[in-house]
C-alpha cells in the first residue's frame, strides 16, 4: 500500500508555508526535496564521521571510505548493473556525459563522424557534443519529435548512417515527460555497431531501470533529482566501453604512480574519478537511492501515473491552457502556456503567490523550444510525495493566472 501522506512526513520541507500558503512543490524536474533520512545521513557524516577517502589509514578515513565505496554497489543495484565496477561516481549527469564525450568519443571520432540526438535533449546532453563539433568536426544529426511530443524509436534508427558513431538520447524528456523506448533503440543500434548513451536524469526518477535489460552502453544519473544531495551522481559504463576509454580529468585517486617521466593510471572505475570527490554528497545519494528502493520504484511509478492521469483530466476543463506535448505513457511532467501573451515568468510568479513552486523558462532545452515554437513554458513536475489535492491547488492557481493575465 503506497501511503503518500505517510511518505510526505518523511520530507520536513513539505510542512512549511510559502507566501502564507502551504507549499505545493511541483519543481521536482529541476531538483527533488530530501527525506529526513538523507538529511540525517549528511549531518552524521559531517558531524561525526568526516575524513578524506582512499588516502588514510586512520579510523575516520576508513569509515568514510567504506561508506563512500558502498554507494557504488547501491547505484549498481538501483540500475540493475551486473558489476559495481561498471559504476563511475561523479558530481551528476553533466559530468557523466562529459566523461563519455572526452573519455570515449574524443579519442575515437574524426571529422565527419556523426552523433545522433533528439531535439528534446537537455543542454547537458547537447553542449558536450557541440564541443566535438567545434573542435573535431563531428556532425550532429537531429531527430524530431511528433506533434504529441512522442519520439518514434524507428526515426532514431533510420537516422543511422555509415558515419554514425554514437546515439546520445534521453530516456525521459525533462520538458515534455515523454518516455523514450531506449531498449528498442539500443537493440537496433547495436545491430549496426553503434553504441548508445542514455541520459537517465529523469528516466531513473520516474520508473524502474535495468541497464542490462536496456543494454545501453552508458547510463547517467544525477543524485539531486533522486531525492539525494546536489553535487552527486554516477554513470554506468558497460565494461567493453570502459576498456576503450581514456581519463579526462587528472589528479589524485585516478593514478597508481606518478614519476617525472610518466603516469600509471589506476584501474577502472577509479581511473575516471580524479581528486577528492563529493564524499558526503555521494553518501547522501546512496541513502536517497536506498529510500527509493525501499518504496519500490514500481510503486513510485504507479503513484505518479495516477497523478498524471488526474492532472490530465483536470486540465481538459481549462480550454485556455496549452499542454506542450502529451505523449502516451509520459511521466507526470507538464509544460504549459496560456492563450494570449502571458509569459511563463508571469504565470510562475502568480502561482508562487499561492505557494505553488513550478519552473518557468526554456528548461535547458533550446532546440525543443524552437521546435515547439515557444520561447518558454511553465513546467509542473510531480514527484513521489505529491497528491491529487496539490493538483487541485495548481489548477486553482492557473485559473487565477488566467483571470489576471488574459
Amino acid at each position: 500500500m503506497y501511503d503518500v501522506q505517510s511518505i510526505r512526513k518523511d520530507f520536513p520541507i513539505l510542512a512549511r508555508e510559502v507566501n502564507g500558503k502551504p507549499l505545493t512543490y511541483l519543481d521536482n524536474g529541476a531538483s527533488a526535496q530530501k527525506p529526513q533520512v538523507v538529511i540525517d545521513a549528511i549531518t552524521q557524516a559531517y558531524s561525526m564521521e568526516y575524513a578524506n577517502v582512499h588516502r588514510g589509514l586512520h579510523f575516520l578515513s576508513n569509515l568514510a571510505t567504506d561508506k563512500y565505496e558502498a554507494v557504488r554497489g547501491t547505484v549498481a543495484r538501483f540500475l540493475g548493473a551486473a558489476d559495481e565496477n561498471e559504476i563511475v561516481l561523479n558530481s551528476g549527469t553533466t559530468e557523466g556525459i562529459n566523461l563519455v564525450a572526452y573519455g570515449w568519443a574524443m579519442p575515437r571520432l574524426e571529422a565527419g563522424d556523426e552523433i545522433i540526438l533528439s531535439v528534446m535533449e537537455h543542454h547537458a546532453n547537447i553542449v558536450p557534443w557541440h564541443f566535438l563539433r567545434e573542435r573535431q568536426g563531428v556532425v550532429l544529426k537531429w531527430v524530431d519529435v511528433a506533434a504529441d511530443g512522442s519520439l518514434d524509436p524507428q526515426a532514431v534508427i533510420d537516422a543511422i548512417g555509415p558515419k554514425t558513431k554514437l546515439i546520445a538520447i534521453t530516456q525521459c524528456s525533462n520538458v515534455l515527460g515523454t518516455m523514450v523506448d531506449v531498449k528498442t533503440i539500443c537493440a537496433e543500434a547495436h545491430e549496426r555497431g553503434v553504441p548508445v548513451m542514455v541520459d537517465g536524469s529523469q528516466g531513473s526518477v520516474h520508473a524502474p531501470v535495468n541497464v542490462q535489460d536496456i543494454d545501453c552502453d552508458f547510463y547517467a544519473i544525477t543524485g539531486h533529482k533522486l531525492y539525494g544531495p546536489s553535487g552527486s551522481g554516477a554513470i554506468y559504463v558497460k565494461k567493453e566501453r570502459m576498456a576503450e576509454m581514456q581519463p579526462f580529468i587528472g589528479g589524485g585517486d585516478m593514478i597508481k604512480e606518478v614519476t617525472k617521466d610518466g603516469v600509471i593510471y589506476n584501474d577502472p572505475p577509479m581511473m575516471f574519478e580524479a581528486g577528492t570527490p563529493g564524499i558526503v554528497q555521494t553518501i547522501g545519494m546512496g541513502v536517497g537511492l536506498e529510500y527509493l528502493m525501499n518504496l519500490g520504484m514500481e510503486n513510485v511509478a504507479a503513484h505518479e501515473a495516477s497523478l498524471r492521469d488526474y492532472a490530465n483530466a483536470k486540465f481538459k476543463g481549462l480550454n485556455w491552457l496549452n499542454i506542450q506535448g502529451n505523449a502516451p505513457g509520459k511521466a507526470a511532467i507538464f509544460s504549459m502556456t496560456l492563450d494570449g501573451a502571458a509569459h511563463a515568468h508571469d504565470i510562475s510568479t502568480i502561482l508562487d503567490k499561492r505557494g505553488v513552486a513550478v519552473r518557468a523558462g526554456h528548461h535547458c532545452a533550446g532546440p525543443l523550444m524552437e521546435h515547439m515554437g515557444v520561447s518558454a513554458t511553465c513546467r509542473a513536475s510531480f514527484g513521489l510525495y505529491n497528491t491529487t489535492e496539490e493538483v487541485d491547488v495548481l489548477v486553482d492557481a492557473l485559473e487565477l493566472a488566467h483571470e489576471l493575465l488574459a
